[in-house]
């Protein structure tokens, strides 16, 4: 893929896990993508996106910086949100907290294979105290 159509695909990504959009998740996900090095399968990358805006109902994908190569993204995303209960074992209890997350993913067949994700977890512990 080029540069500018694996930013567009990325972009139509985000977009699909904006709008919880999951019937259309196989056209951006492949069916053996890994998380973290972990085997999810897409039906286990579907199964933990669903969590998380169960865990966080008012989750939404920001893009602050986006860099694509032919075959990886690497994007800083930014959060706003108000997580119930725990969220990476922190007691956020519906606090409302703001952190990025830098991910890169690897794609193979115009579908992204691998994710590598950090949360700056820091941040949120310096809102809870």
């Amino acid at each position: 893929m080029s540069k500018a159509d694996l930013d567009a695909t990325y972009r139509n990504y985000i977009a699909c896990l904006n709008k919880q959009d999951w019937t259309n998740l196989g056209r951006f996900v492949h069916d053996d993508v890994r998380h973290n090095g972990r085997l999810l399968g897409l039906d286990g990358y579907r199964a933990m996106l669903e969590t998380d805006y169960e865990r966080i109902p008012d989750l939404r994908f920001e893009i602050q910086i986006l860099i694509a190569d032919p075959q990886h993204v690497a994007c800083r995303l930014r959060f706003d949100v108000t997580p119930q209960g725990d969220f990476l074992g922190l007691s956020v209890n519906g606090q409302s907290v703001t952190f990025c997350e830098n991910v890169i993913y690897a794609f193979r067949d115009g579908k992204i294979q691998e994710v590598w994700s950090v949360i700056d977890k820091a941040a949120i512990e310096a809102q809870l105290r």
